[in-house]
């Protein structure tokens, strides 16, 4: 059950609507967060209870698959706050979000 990032938002959708866990994230008023997508509900269920989340928080968004331009099932919850996991280290071994 892990989720993966993509430099590319078309390559994470993709993973994400082959069922996979894509975090993708953003901005919202100055606060940083993240989804977490899939078209696989279940999986999205079990991580979430695995972090003590509320599988009534789990948000349905169809979403277009860049391949097909199909909409497709999926779900999301919304990360913030210590939900949000930090950022990958560069090679250097820094988070990527760090003040360089």
């Amino acid at each position: 059950m892990s989720w993966r990032e993509f430099p590319r938002r078309r390559e994470g959708l993709a993973h994400a609507l082959d069922g996979g866990l894509w975090l993708h994230r953003f901005t919202l008023d100055g606060r940083p967060m993240a989804h977490l997508v899939s078209s696989d509900r279940d999986e999205l269920v079990a991580w979430g209870r695995a972090v003590g989340l509320d599988p009534r928080w789990l948000q349905y968004k169809p979403l277009r698959d860049p391949r097909t331009g199909v909409r497709v099932a999926a779900w999301h919850w919304d990360l913030w706050g210590d939900l949000l996991p930090p950022r990958p280290a560069t090679t250097d071994g820094s988070p990527t979000d760090a003040p360089r």
